[in-house]
This record gives C-alpha cells, structure tokens and sequence, in this order.
C-alpha cells in the first residue's frame, strides 16, 4: 500500500516551503527550530516535517536525504518532487492515472476508506495531494517515469570488429576500426603459470616483434 497519510493543514502554504526551502542548503539536521528560522513559527507548520520525512525528503531523525539535495536544483525540482508523490501516494494514481482538483472527493474517499478518517480530516489529506501533485511536473507525475539528467551527447565511433590472433601461445584480442578513424586495440594476454623466466621473455619479445617495431 502506498497511501501517505500526513495531512497538513496549511496546505495552501506548500509552494511557499518549498521555494524557501530551494532558496537555501540543506541542513544538517531538520529541526522544529530550522522550520522556525525559516519564518514557519504556527504549530500547524509542525507538520510539514512528517509530510517531508513521507515524501523520502528526510530521515526519521530529520536528516535530509540524497532526494532532498537533488530538489534544491531549480532545473530539476520538480520531476523530483513528482517522483516522490508518485511513491508516496500511488494508490490514488491506481483509482486515477490522472488524477486532478475535480477528483477532490474521490481522493478523500480513498483516505476515508483505508484509514478510517473522519470527513474532515479525510479532505485535509485529499487537498495535501493535490496541492503537492499542482507543483509537481505533469509529465514525470502521470507517466510514472522517474527523471534522470539527459546524457552527454556520446562520441561517434565506427563498428569494431574483433579478431583473435595468437602469438606464441598467448591470445591477442586486436580490435580494427576504419581507416578513417585509426586504429584501437585492446590487448589481452593469458600467461602460462610457469617459473622459467625465458618463457615470459619469448612471448613479449614477440609481442613487441609484431606490435610495436
């Protein structure tokens, strides 16, 4: 089951922690008084550190996680934020791929139902989902894909093809591109267990016979 219950009663006032929380670094610790320093002094702001620790942005003792630190970047935050919901709260994404303010008493439904909620409070969850998934990026959100940086554009290379050579015993995987584009080798070599020394003399004599001159 993933269904956070962890309502929060000034949920209009999620957008405005989050965007303190994106102007600063993270803390060593998540304390009621760091939410203090942060101008978030009523008892009902108390509650955004366990809505925080069921999103996986802290630890149960309020240390701030490798997501919390992913957040903070303004080009990323929220895909993360989307990919924590989508954890979080994945039941309701079960009742509704897309699941919008139109669908307020529905989501309250399911509260009510898994954990017995009153009306009140049953909302109060509804609404706390809502106006995180608002924040959130639609497309990480409703397609249920977690977001990952675009990779550096990779070099162009021409097919390999490799090539098993032996040179007295030992195998030599050699590895020719084209022309164009010059040669690359990797090189493997499978040396006998043996004592004599001259054995070992003889195959890299005929390694740098062949390979190097």
């Amino acid at each position: 089951m993933a269904l956070l219950n962890q309502p929060v009663q000034v949920y209009g006032q999620l957008q405005k922690l989050f965007a303190t929380l994106r102007s600063g670094t993270a803390p060593s610790k998540f304390t009621r008084q760091f939410l203090k320093d942060l101008d978030f002094k009523s008892s009902n702001h108390l509650q955004f550190i366990p809505l925080l620790k069921g999103l996986g942005f802290l630890t149960s003792d309020g240390s701030p996680t490798e997501r919390y630190k992913h957040f903070l970047d303004s080009t990323r935050w929220r895909q993360i934020l989307a990919e924590s919901i989508r954890e979080a709260y994945g039941d309701i994404f079960v009742l509704k791929a897309k699941p919008t303010n139109s669908d307020l008493q529905m989501i309250a439904g399911k509260f009510k139902s898994t954990y017995n909620l009153s009306d009140v409070q049953a909302e109060r969850a509804a609404r706390t989902f809502l106006a995180l998934a608002n924040l959130a990026d639609p497309e990480t959100l409703y397609s249920g894909g977690k977001f990952e940086a675009v990779p550096q554009q990779a070099e162009y290379t021409d097919q390999i093809l490799p090539a098993t050579t032996p040179i007295n015993g030992a195998n030599v995987l050699a590895t020719q591109a084209k022309p164009a584009v010059g040669l690359h080798y990797n090189i493997q070599i499978h040396l006998p267990a043996t004592k004599d020394i001259e054995v070992y003399n003889a195959i890299f004599k005929s390694l740098r016979d062949h390979l190097v001159d």
